[in-house]
């Protein structure tokens, strides 16, 4: 049996790099999005197939076919569409465009949707602390959305929905967890998004510029990298540390939109997105000392 060590610079270190392939990946998106006019469903199937390519050869060193042996085919295919459909209304919002600083401040309140649904759902314990953490959590992203402001329109959800989509993915993974192994779960996902994410970019269909297919096939190698990143982040540290390192994604991203299309954020979405990281943070650890 092999020892892990916990290597927790290591870890955070991975993190950080997989925050920072996801930022580059938002920004080609919606560059694609805006500036070459490319569908966004069609953008997702390019990347999420060439991150299939780029992964294939680590799924079959894993051991694909013990990965595959499963009695719960339909939730896995039931996880996969919630987070297919997540990444859709995600790269919907980049093509909208909502501006990235926007956009990516208001998925962070999957964490909050987490917590509800654990107690709705999963009957999960969640005590006051955890309550009051996830109102001002939600009271941060109302900062950030302005729904009162004569400028919001219903496109603004669309990081929010995305958002809930990705929480309801992630409770099923807590709760395939009891019989699934991490790499079961990793292969049915890498295998089903791509037909899911075909299906919905055929409608839309068109072939992409030149210019488009550099970015795609970056962005999607990128795409496989994040995920590499993370399973390597997660294999050198616990959980509950390098957890909260996912939160530098908001100042790389914020970055990223300032470079490469000028956005500059206003005030408000550091008063907003202060709470919601507070919020964040103060949920992962109730759930380090739970668990």
């Amino acid at each position: 049996m092999v020892k892990h060590v916990h290597k927790p610079l290591v870890g955070a270190l991975w993190m950080v790099l997989a925050g920072l392939c996801f930022a580059i990946t938002n920004t080609s998106n919606q560059y694609m999005s805006t500036h070459l006019g490319l569908h966004s469903t069609v953008a997702g199937f390019f990347q999420y197939f060439i991150s299939f390519i780029v992964m294939l050869p680590w799924m079959i060193k894993t051991g694909l076919t013990s990965a595959l042996k499963t009695n719960r085919l339909l939730l896995h295919v039931l996880r996969v569409l919630m987070a297919v459909i997540g990444i859709q209304l995600w790269l919907w919002a980049l093509a909208w465009p909502i501006p990235i600083w926007q956009a990516i401040a208001l998925v962070m309140t999957s964490p909050i949707f987490v917590t509800i649904g654990s107690s709705l759902f999963l009957k999960e314990k969640v005590g006051i602390s955890r309550w009051v953490a996830t109102l001002i959590g939600i009271a941060g992203s109302l900062i950030i959305l302005e729904p009162w402001s004569e400028e919001f329109n219903i496109a603004r959800l669309l990081p929010v929905a995305a958002a809930f989509f990705w929480a309801v993915y992630s409770l099923m993974i807590r709760h395939l967890s009891d019989t699934e192994s991490t790499g079961s779960m990793v292969v049915y996902l890498l295998i089903l998004i791509a037909p899911f994410n075909f299906f919905l970019a055929l409608p839309n269909f068109q072939v992409p510029t030149q210019m488009a297919w550099y970015l795609l096939l970056s962005t999607g190698m990128l795409l496989a990298l994040a995920q590499w990143s993370l399973a390597r982040a997660y294999a050198n540290a616990d959980a509950s540390f390098i957890q909260p390192f996912d939160l530098v994604k908001l100042p790389l991203n914020v970055f990223a939109g300032w470079l490469v299309f000028g956005y500059v954020p206003p005030g408000n979405l550091w008063v907003g997105a202060a709470m919601l990281v507070g919020a964040t943070l103060f949920i992962l650890h109730r759930e380090k000392n739970i668990n």
